[in-house]
């Protein structure tokens, strides 16, 4: 039986600013965190190529008679590691510190008043 190969540095690497940002304590869990998301995005991307090639259904047969169309069980699997990997991607997205709101455009005419001549 073959080991499955773990994810690359540059796969890691682009969490390193969330890991890097989480206190120490959180660090370790941080790690955890990218490795489910980096293990996610592969089995996502394989789930989406089998989907689109098969399509969202398949065929069944109960029996002699009864057969159908149901959804595909990679639709299925999908549909739940995309909200568990949204979830993950959140968590990471928890641990990096708030950074200051950007002065867009608008904050800035409401700050200044308008700036314009009235």
């Amino acid at each position: 039986m073959e080991m499955a190969k773990g994810p690359s540095k540059k796969e890691l690497g682009r969490f390193a600013d969330t890991y890097k940002a989480a206190s120490p304590e959180q660090q370790k869990i941080c790690l955890q965190l990218i490795l489910n998301a980096v293990f996610m995005e592969e089995q996502l991307t394989q789930l989406q190529a089998e989907i689109r090639e098969k399509g969202v259904k398949s065929e069944y047969q109960n029996g002699e008679n009864q057969w159908g169309e149901k959804k595909s069980v990679e639709v299925d699997v999908y549909n739940a590691m995309i909200k568990n990997y949204a979830a993950v991607i959140r968590q990471l997205g928890d641990m990096l510190p708030q950074a200051p709101p950007a002065d867009d455009e608008l904050t800035h005419f409401l700050k200044t008043g308008g700036g314009g001549a009235r």
